[in-house]
């Protein structure tokens, strides 16, 4: 039966070589209540990037375990690896998280086909795989280049898409490969031999070692006791690691570092060296450039660009991720920060809020905050209009051509901006309430800024007109492309008297912004957030999602691709929360746990 998907628990220290060993396991509570919010999308791709990895496994393997780490070059761009054959604990609660989200009782049966090299035959794990798998696999990109591997394992091994699976590595796709633990080497050698001899590949050797390749590029072969399959190059590099030609990851002194910091059981890890990924990035191929973007945006949004390991935990009730980076002092601002002015800006947020999101250090973060929410989109945001007119991608560029007009006026431009927060409340389009809030340490700069933003949204072909909303001191309204409301752009002061500068769907979300009923400070949201992060973490982010996809679906966009696709899992997911701290070892750390449906509630939220 194959395995349950990768997954971390926050608490403990996850050592180099151990990859996932299984700990006591502490739950993680649901978080309860009428709001929430979250980087969705952030948490789905790297939950997906592990469980493909633990998803072909099974439990009772025997023998001893390597770790991949060991047989894969310290400058990689992009590793992720996991406890392919779990046991006990790890093992029943990945497999209760993957039936939930999919609503299967074999979750992650079609994830062993990834392993589907050109010419092969469908794989079954009892009678292909499990003879020689052993607990530990890994996978590797070169460089964020040639990123398209990702998204295209996800597709076909987590959302079950139809049709024959493409092997993401060789000469013209993915640099890079799977290496995996073996519990008999003999046996692994014979299912890549079939393999080979499918896929009309000749005998080739490097250092020695002898592999089989492809006239596309595709390599396989058993270097010491690990069964690789990627491109050429990448098992070349997996050689010269193993033969201690080239630095194996796992004594690289980040990793090492990032992993003894990280928490203890985790199922699966990926780790992000942005040093590798900029220097790689040129190679991407013509169908891989966006997801690559994407998929740097969405690394380089959770780590702010210092080099980063991602913990996967699954409970019950949840799954929860721990991002832990080096190099950041947890006050650097930004998405996702773990500074606790973001804490604070959130809880400023109205507290009927379903989606809140707090941010600090505006001012410097702004362009760098509109850049990743521009590659993060690219993930998801292509695909037709709903019968509305509306499409997902539309309204991302809407909502990001004021912020990036707002942020292109330089650091003179923006010193006003202090720390700030997005929020969206109501359940349809008619009730919707959203606003960017940025708190203003200078309002006579904030004012001004109300007719420079007007002015830069009518160069970009915005229809911009004078507007008159109560308690303001400025105000303006804009039409733009993608946006069913016009934006209101307003500066004024809240109930505090602390001048702010609001971007709104709507001038009621004006109002809302500024004089809201009650904040997020005092909800009972805000709490039930910050339990569920534990490690006295205050949150920075928080989703109800049911009203979120509510919300959609009334203006039909959940009936088109890509997002049609997902909804299925989305539907299982009930809130997200997220928050974060800084390490004693000199980072930070940015938590996400996503919160799930239990037996019985489907269809209550």
């Amino acid at each position: 039966m194959p395995a349950p998907p990768p997954s971390t628990s926050p608490r403990s220290s996850l050592r180099t070589g151990a990859c996932g060993r299984p700990s006591a396991r502490r739950a993680r509570g649901r978080i309860r209540g009428p709001r929430a919010r979250a980087r969705l999308g952030c948490a789905t791709l790297l939950a997906g990037a592990a469980a493909l990895l633990a998803g072909c496994g099974s439990s009772g393997s025997p023998g001893t375990s390597a770790d991949p780490a060991a047989a894969v070059p310290a400058n990689v761009a992009l590793y992720a690896g996991a406890t392919v054959r779990p046991t006990g604990t790890l093992k029943s609660d990945a497999l209760d998280v993957g039936k939930t989200l999919t609503h299967k009782s074999d979750p992650y049966l079609e994830l062993v086909n990834v392993l589907r090299t050109p010419g092969s035959r469908k794989l079954d794990f009892k009678r292909d795989i499990a003879p020689w798998l052993g607990p530990h696999a890994g996978v590797f990109l070169s460089s964020l280049g040639s990123a398209g591997a990702l998204p295209s394992l996800l597709e076909h091994g987590l959302l079950g898409a139809g049709g024959a699976t493409t092997f993401p590595f060789g000469a013209n796709a993915a640099q890079g490969a799977i290496v995996l633990d073996t519990s008999n080497s003999a046996a692994a050698r014979s299912f890549l031999d079939k393999q080979a001899v499918r896929a009309g590949a000749h005998a080739t050797s490097y250092r020695g070692v002898k592999f089989e390749v492809t006239s596309g590029g595709v390599a396989l072969g058993v270097v010491d006791r690990f069964a690789v399959l990627g491109s050429e190059a990448g098992l070349r590099a997996v050689i010269e690691a193993t033969h201690g030609a080239t630095a194996a990851l796992a004594h690289a002194a980040s990793y090492g570092k990032l992993l003894a910091a990280g928490p203890a059981g985790a199922l699966g890890h990926l780790y992000w060296n942005p040093s590798a990924s900029a220097a790689g990035g040129a190679d991407a191929s013509a169908g891989g450039a966006g997801a690559s973007a994407g998929l740097s945006g969405l690394a380089g949004a959770l780590s702010g660009g210092h080099a980063a390991n991602v913990s996967l935990v699954p409970s019950p009730s949840s799954i929860a991720l721990d991002v832990d980076s080096l190099g950041a002092s947890g006050q650097e601002g930004g998405l996702l920060s773990p500074d606790p002015l973001a804490a604070q800006a959130l809880g400023e947020l109205p507290g009927e809020s379903w989606l809140a999101i707090g941010l600090s250090h505006l001012g410097a973060t702004l362009s760098r905050d509109a850049h990743d929410l521009q590659a993060l989109s690219s993930l998801g945001a292509a695909g037709p209009s709903a019968p509305t007119g509306l499409s997902v991608g539309s309204l991302l560029e809407g909502l990001l051509t004021p912020l990036r007009a707002l942020a292109a006026g330089g650091a003179q431009a923006s010193s006003w901006m202090g720390s700030g927060g997005v929020f969206a409340s109501g359940s349809s389009l008619l009730e919707l309430r959203a606003a960017v809030v940025i708190s203003s340490t200078d309002p006579s700069r904030s004012r001004a800024a109300v007719s420079a933003l007007g002015a830069a949204l009518r160069k970009l072909g915005g229809t911009v007109s004078r507007a008159s909303v109560p308690g303001t001191e400025a105000s303006l309204s804009a039409a733009l492309t993608g946006l069913p409301i016009k934006l209101f752009i307003a500066d004024g002061r809240d109930s505090a008297g602390t001048a702010k500068f609001v971007l709104g769907l709507g001038e009621p979300s004006v109002a809302a912004a500024l004089q809201p009923s009650s904040t997020l400070a005092s909800s009972p949201a805000r709490s039930a957030a910050a339990s569920s992060l534990g490690e006295n973490i205050e949150p920075s982010l928080i989703v109800e999602v049911p009203t979120l996809l509510s919300l959609f679906e009334g203006v039909g966009l959940l009936e088109a691709p890509p997002i049609s696709q997902f909804v299925p899992y989305l539907r299982a997911i009930t809130t997200v929360a997220g928050g974060g701290r800084r390490l004693g070892s000199g980072g930070a750390r940015f938590r996400l746990v996503v919160g799930l449906q239990q037996p019985g509630e489907e269809g209550s939220g």
